[in-house]
């Protein structure tokens, strides 16, 4: 598959979702809201799996992430006989209390494109729900 890289290179970290018989909508193909939710779930796992800092850690230091902008492009339906499809990421940037994660949902032996994007995440303080910069190290484990 053939990835389209802005500025540095970092690491491509995948999850396989299980396409579920609810995920479906009268159209036969998953809802196009579940795709937000194929990206989320691929996120919260690769944080803990791949970038070694889970989503608890980030509470427990009084972190969370927000989405500030979600753009998707959707290029094929997914089906429920799909089965399993995989997720990809890969950050694109850091600035300040934002990180932009580019993202490819990608179905079937021959890994077609079912969806891509990008989604922005800023970094907030769970006390006061305001914007914080990304500590340094946290942008060091997640610059991989």
């Amino acid at each position: 598959m053939k990835y389209n890289y802005r500025k540095k290179m970092y690491s491509i970290f995948e999850t396989d979702i299980t396409v579920r018989p609810d995920d479906i909508d009268m159209n036969n193909h998953v809802h196009y809201s579940r795709y937000l939710d194929y990206i989320l779930m691929a996120r919260y796992d690769q944080m803990k799996k791949d970038y070694k800092v889970a989503m608890e850690e980030f509470v427990a230091r009084g972190f969370s992430w927000v989405a500030t902008e979600v753009n998707i492009q959707y290029k094929r339906p997914i089906l429920l006989q799909d089965g399993v499809v995989k997720v990809r990421t890969q950050l694109e940037e850091f600035h300040g209390a934002r990180v932009m994660i580019n993202f490819w949902i990608v179905k079937g032996e021959r890994e077609k494109v079912a969806a891509q994007g990008n989604v922005s995440f800023t970094m907030i303080t769970v006390k006061s729900g305001r914007p914080t910069r990304v500590p340094d190290d946290i942008a060091a484990q997640y610059q991989i």
